[in-house]
């Protein structure tokens, strides 16, 4: 069986270069590319992400990628998308005033409540028993947001509390071949290498 390919869309996030490291070291070969030429021979569309939501979508559009990835989801290729990328999936982003994502995943970006960030180690809450992410249920894996992905109840896969008694938070959502994760896998050391792995092998395996 050859080997599964990722396609790292490089449009300056900011974590290519770890997530990439990562890739290389569970096996799988990387493109990192703005040339859809190039992301249209790999098997998984992967979108990183560090910086602002509104930022990311222009520079998206600069490259003439925001048509190519909706057309993508719409065929149903695989994509992942890495925290700023699991929230470009939604309808838009409250960040800096009201910004249009790419709209693949129904919802909304909005700010953490009462201003706070969501930053270290906190374990998530699998609500899919059935999706690549079951394994990594209790397990702690490493956040930096401060905005949050409000997605129907349909599309949740994990949540997480900032703290024992609060309302947990959007952290991983799933539409078909297109998952999101609001952790840094690619900073979570052996958890998020496993749960990484896991989502890439399940979407290839669809």
């Amino acid at each position: 069986m050859s080997r599964i390919t990722v396609g790292i869309i490089d449009y300056g996030a900011g974590n290519i270069a770890s997530v990439r490291r990562v890739l290389h070291s569970l096996g799988y070969r990387c493109r990192v590319t703005s040339n859809p030429d190039v992301l249209d021979q790999v098997d998984v569309l992967l979108l990183p992400g560090v910086g602002a939501f509104a930022s990311a979508m222009a520079e998206l559009n600069r490259l003439n990628l925001i048509t190519y990835i909706q057309d993508q989801a719409r065929l149903g290729r695989p994509i992942i998308g890495i925290c700023l990328g699991m929230q470009l999936l939604a309808d838009s982003s409250e960040e800096y005033g009201l910004t249009a994502g790419l709209g693949l995943i129904p919802g909304c970006v909005v700010p953490l409540s009462q201003d706070r960030c969501h930053i270290g180690w906190n374990s998530i809450e699998v609500i899919d028993p059935t999706g690549p992410l079951v394994a990594g249920d209790g397990r702690a894996v490493y956040f930096n947001h401060s905005f949050e992905f409000q997605a129907p109840a349909e599309y949740r896969s994990a949540v997480a509390r900032l703290h024992q008694d609060a309302d947990p938070i959007v952290v991983g959502v799933q539409r078909g071949a297109m998952i999101g994760l609001q952790f840094h896998p690619e900073k979570s050391q052996l958890a998020g290498r496993q749960l990484l792995s896991s989502v890439i092998s399940e979407l290839c395996s669809a």
